[in-house]
């Protein structure tokens, strides 16, 4: 293990607000969809007693140190190296049937923004890469040397709402027509020479919407969200809850809506007499607005700023 696993942090995002959400039973059975460094995961487990957790993380440095971390529950945890889109297969596979709460913390771990090799950060000169699974063949290196132009201004657009994704695609294509981008630090300066002096000068980095929209695209995280959350009701036992913490408006309104379509019931026209769908709602949703981190976690954790926590229980 090298010195970066060593230093595996992540300062769990809204955590008592988390655990209060999942109103933890001491013989329950947890998920914790996105381990990372644990936080979460411990806090769950310390309230266990003949209850289990599952944890699952798709970066294999995760949960190698979360096994590390965790060890001290003993078999009340498993951890599983999947994404959290596989939830009903490591369910089947850990012979569970059922569920009392699944947490899903949808951010980026501090872990994988400060260790440079990874090439998420846009503060650090690295191969260009952006892998949350290392056994992902997509890079951001393909990404940024092998998508048209239109695929980029479209996903740039589109992932991160950056107003000159146009100008970085093209700038993107006339810089690779002379040699592949391969570093974030290249990446990022030809970001900063494609958005005019005047607009750089706001409170963001620069490159950081399209960091995200790369980073998104990459690891397909817009496409596993939905599926998740209706596998994750599905395995719910009556009662169970559902909490998820997102960090761009993106993700929550990805939440927001699939909370909405589960918590629907008869979607027959209104001058049906009666329902013919059958449709029944399968959650109550428990917040109507997001929870936000307190002053005094965003004082602690600047990074929790822009975090959103949705919780729904299963009827």
């Amino acid at each position: 293990m090298n010195g970066n696993e060593v230093n595996f942090s992540h300062r769990p995002v809204l955590l008592d607000e988390c655990i209060e959400g999942l109103s933890i039973r001491p013989d329950g059975v947890y998920v914790d969809g996105t381990t990372g460094g644990a936080g979460h995961s411990f806090e769950i487990a310390s309230r266990l007693t003949s209850g289990r957790l599952i944890c699952l993380d798709q970066d294999e440095t995760a949960i190698r140190v979360a096994g590390e971390r965790l060890a001290c529950f003993g078999d009340r945890v498993s951890l599983w190296h999947y994404n959290f889109r596989s939830v009903a297969q490591v369910l089947q596979l850990a012979s569970v049937d059922g569920i009392d709460g699944m947490l899903l913390d949808l951010g980026v771990s501090s872990y994988q923004l400060d260790t440079a090799e990874r090439g998420f950060s846009y503060q650090k000169d690295a191969p260009l890469d952006m892998r949350m699974d290392e056994r992902n063949p997509m890079t951001a290196e393909r990404v940024v040397n092998e998508y048209s132009e239109y695929d980029l201004k479209r996903i740039i657009y589109d992932y991160s709402e950056e107003r000159f994704a146009s100008r970085i695609a093209a700038n993107i294509i006339r810089h690779r027509a002379n040699a592949p981008i391969k570093t974030t630090g290249e990446l990022v300066n030809i970001i900063k020479e494609a958005i005019p002096a005047a607009a750089r000068d706001g409170g963001h980095h620069p490159a950081k919407r399209t960091f995200q929209a790369i980073r998104i695209e990459v690891n397909a995280e817009l496409d596993v969200i939905a599926p998740a959350i209706e596998a994750a009701v599905s395995a719910l036992r009556p009662g169970g809850r559902i909490a998820i913490i997102t960090f761009h408006s993106l993700e929550d309104r990805l939440v927001k809506k699939t909370f909405a379509s589960l918590a629907q019931g008869c979607t027959c026209p209104k001058n049906l007499p009666i329902c013919v769908c059958g449709n029944k709602p399968k959650i109550v949703i428990e917040t109507r607005k997001p929870i936000l981190p307190s002053a005094q976690e965003l004082e602690v954790n600047p990074r929790s700023r822009s975090a959103k926590l949705r919780i729904a229980t299963k009827i």
